[in-house]
């Protein structure tokens, strides 16, 4: 799974906060730490060039005010939340909207649909929930953000997507039924699952989805602990 010669690493930091390193830059996508009972790390033990949101609800815009203002990381979120983010203060951000890709000096992003919520922390509106699409180097990296299963996942597949990051949590997103599905759609490499064990309501057995997928998809399950890494 893991070389020496790879140049992407992926750490999987709890709930559906990622950390990508790619070519000397460091991307965070949805980083909730403070108040999350499995984070791996705490907030002042990151550095990020970039962070990256799928949508406004707390547990996934997390610490996004506090990184950003600490680091000067460059957010990279949808119009909304960008104006949000500027009224806490934070002056480094880049709005997009779903459908729209823009070329970054780290890698292309492209927003795609979720269906979810996206209110923000303090309840103002925060947009249209979104799937993320990064372009890093060779590898196609899409996270699925917090996401209904829907049938369009097809038209993202077709983008070729080396890992595929999907939550399986049920209740408030895709669960691993749904996900697999998903899986068939997308027909990625890899697929990591995210956005369960958090609390009760979403636990969930990642090792008989990763099953599953094995059975029933060509893709290859890879289930991580809050802290490890995935190597490509």
């Amino acid at each position: 799974m893991a070389n020496q010669t790879a140049t992407l690493e992926m750490t999987f930091l709890g709930h559906s906060a990622f950390q990508i390193r790619h070519r000397g830059q460091t991307l965070l996508i949805d980083p909730f730490l403070t108040g999350n009972p499995v984070a791996a790390v705490r907030e002042e033990e990151l550095n990020p060039d970039v962070i990256l949101l799928t949508h406004g609800h707390a547990d996934h815009v997390g610490d996004t005010v506090a990184l950003a203002k600490r680091t000067g990381a460059l957010v990279v979120a949808n119009f909304e939340i960008v104006n949000w983010l500027s009224e806490q203060g934070v002056k480094n951000a880049h709005p997009m909207h779903l459908g729209g890709q823009h070329a970054f000096e780290f890698g292309v992003v492209k927003l795609t649909i979720a269906h979810h919520g996206s209110s923000l922390p303090d309840g103002s509106y925060g947009g249209n929930p979104a799937g993320i699409v990064l372009t890093l180097g060779d590898h196609k990296v899409y996270h699925a953000g917090d996401t209904a299963l829907f049938s369009d996942m097809a038209l993202i597949g077709e983008m070729g997507i080396d890992v595929a990051i999907l939550p399986i949590g049920d209740n408030f997103t895709m669960g691993p039924d749904d996900a697999v599905r998903a899986v068939q759609f997308l027909q990625p490499k890899y697929v990591i699952p995210c956005h369960y064990q958090t609390w009760d309501l979403i636990h969930q057995d990642a090792n008989a989805f990763a099953e599953t997928v094995r059975e029933q998809t060509e893709a290859e399950p890879v289930v991580l602990e809050p802290g490890e890494n995935f190597v490509l």
